[in-house]
């Protein structure tokens, strides 16, 4: 994949809907550059407080710039975890997270995928998605 500071991201819960997103390298760049170099990634999902949708990523990376603040809307790596974060409510994560980028259309989705529901992230820029 060509280096661009911005990636279009794609989420799509199965069943549920897409969510479109952006990571942007500026925010935790080891991180993000470990993530691209796995996609497409599939995954069942879990979900945590109300407010985020998580899914393991098996990068195993540390903090990079990590922090407790959060937004509706933000894209994060959880580093305890090894797993992406789509936080769609304002809420403090258990514990901090490797911010990525943000949520640009569909955090509506977000609020209707269940716990198992199977997730195909990828960029958009890439030759095709999972299957």
């Amino acid at each position: 994949m060509e280096y661009r500071e911005r990636i279009p991201v794609v989420f799509e819960f199965l069943g549920v809907g897409i969510v479109y997103g952006e990571l942007r390298r500026i925010l935790s760049p080891r991180t993000i550059e470990a993530l691209i170099k796995k996609l497409p990634i599939k995954s069942p999902v879990n979900v945590w407080g109300g407010g985020e949708v998580y899914f393991p990523v098996d990068i195993k990376r540390g903090r990079e710039k990590a922090t407790l603040e959060i937004d509706a809307g933000t894209i994060a790596y959880w580093p305890l975890g090894d797993a992406l974060c789509l936080f769609y409510e304002k809420i403090k994560p258990y514990s901090p997270v490797n911010l990525l980028g943000e949520v640009t259309e569909g955090i509506e989705v977000l609020k209707k995928v269940k716990r198992g529901t199977t997730v195909k992230f990828y960029s958009i820029s890439a030759e095709k998605a999972p299957t």
